[in-house]
């Protein structure tokens, strides 16, 4: 980090700068080591003007956002981070924009209050709007495609802003064109609702029960979150919980669901299902979901859990543990490093493989490690 002033960009840009800086304060996962050089953008022009020199530059770039899908290395990032922390929030009409640093329940909570429709099954998604379109974020039998009318990105290739559709980011399951590649930086986030006050379609199981509503059925959006919001909480997937004694809930330092649903071919099923006899018997069922083009979504949580990884696991005194709610979600439990992390990580992936011959792959993006 030689070949530019970065304090001297900071002060140029309207940005905010740090030498030597923690991440892990950054992270959900609390987790991390420092960066050279922290750079905080609070609106899109600084962002676009320090991403851009950066870039010019040569300089090596770790972009943040909230935190929430992110797993730093205990030796942190050589190079500059960029804290993304525009905010703006507009409502307009049917049109909600959101700059990518908005705090993404906060867009949530601001359509509904708007008497808008469409988002409320995405509340309590810690994180920012940015990231939305990149891991096609979802929850509830909803996600972003469903609402997407377009986004705005900064192309660091050549330094160029413009608009895309939908279309142009493949979005799919927990993924589009923008996951794990880093010449396209998202700037803003468009999405089209409905102003009849009433959700999108309840499609997931769990939340119609939680409304006592059919599958199906639509229901006031600001019912629909607060229903949501007691489930995620009761599941430790929401950010910075607290217990009634005021302190922390390491259940929620998490990054959320931490392996994708496995999505397998067709073909291969038979061969997972007569593993799951064979260890959890012949009345066993794993839940199965049509995911097309000849392949099937599976549960994750389920293969942990019938792999013998429960809630919880390896036990108290772990520096890391699989949420005592959610066995998707794997804690630091107050004083855990990243090493710590990853090695729980590869023991329930190997284990799960093991088990079932499924492979589970991670939804976090790893910065400076492996599983």
């Amino acid at each position: 980090m030689h070949t530019l002033d970065l304090p001297g960009l900071a002060a140029d840009a309207g940005a905010g700068h740090a030498a030597d800086a923690p991440l892990s304060g950054l992270t959900t996962l609390r987790l991390g080591g420092p960066c050279t050089h922290l750079l905080t953008c609070a609106d899109t022009r600084s962002l676009v003007a320090v991403v851009r020199a950066l870039d010019a530059a040569g300089e090596s770039t770790l972009i943040l956002g909230g935190g929430s899908n992110l797993v730093i290395a205990d030796s942190g990032f050589d190079g500059a981070a960029v804290r993304v922390a525009s905010a703006g929030i507009d409502v307009d009409g049917t049109l909600v924009r959101a700059d990518a640093g908005a705090l993404w329940d906060d867009v949530v909570a601001a359509t509904v209050a708007a008497g808008l429709g469409g988002l409320e099954c995405l509340s309590g998604i810690p994180g920012s709007a940015g990231a939305t379109p990149v891991q096609n974020v979802g929850a509830y039998g909803a996600e972003i495609a469903d609402v997407l009318e377009r986004v705005e990105l900064l192309d660091r290739r050549t330094g160029e802003r413009h608009w895309v559709a939908p279309d142009a980011l493949r979005l799919g399951y927990r993924t589009s064109v923008l996951k794990h590649r880093d010449d396209a930086l998202v700037l803003t986030v468009e999405m089209r609702l409905h102003d009849d006050g009433l959700s999108a379609p309840l499609r997931y199981g769990e939340l119609a029960s939680a409304m006592g509503a059919e599958p199906g059925a639509r229901a006031p959006s600001a019912d629909v979150r607060r229903a949501v919001l007691r489930l995620r909480t009761g599941k430790g997937m929401v950010a910075d919980l607290m217990r009634d004694d005021g302190t922390p809930d390491h259940d929620s330092w998490s990054a959320g669901s931490f392996f994708t649903n496995p999505v397998i071919d067709d073909a291969d099923l038979p061969g997972v299902l007569e593993a799951v006899a064979a260890r959890v018997g012949d009345g066993a069922r794993v839940p199965q979901y049509a995911a097309g083009g000849g392949r099937t979504k599976l549960s994750a949580g389920w293969l942990i859990e019938r792999s013998g990884y429960g809630k919880g696991y390896p036990g108290e005194g772990a520096p890391t543990r699989l949420s005592t709610k959610h066995t998707l979600a794997l804690t630091n439990r107050g004083a855990a490093r990243t090493g710590d992390l990853l090695a729980l990580a590869r023991e329930v992936r190997d284990g799960v493989r093991a088990a079932f011959g499924v492979r589970l792959e991670p939804e976090p993006v790893l910065v400076g490690c492996e599983i």
